[in-house]
């Protein structure tokens, strides 16, 4: 893939950790890698790398956001089962 694909991939792969329940954790970790291989460039090739950047973010906050909800999720099943 090139630079351009991976930029862009990233940044879907960082939207759609966001919106995607449970298979964002997937996409968000697939997401920062993508963007990983785009910042690793040189400086000389700086064209892409502002869409790796947002990707970098949104993949990160989705990744972020998802682990929250597992653990919400768990805690959550602990504690009705615990009531119960």
């Amino acid at each position: 893939m090139n630079r351009r694909g991976a930029a862009i991939a990233s940044l879907i792969l960082g939207i759609l950790s966001i919106l995607f329940p449970f298979l964002g954790l997937i996409l968000g970790i697939i997401g920062i890698v993508y963007s990983r291989k785009v910042l690793k460039l040189p400086k000389e090739e700086d064209d892409y790398k502002g869409m790796a950047k947002g990707g970098m973010i949104c993949s990160v906050i989705g990744v972020c956001l998802q682990v929250f909800f597992i653990l919400s999720a768990l805690l959550g099943i602990v504690l009705f089962m615990n009531v119960a």
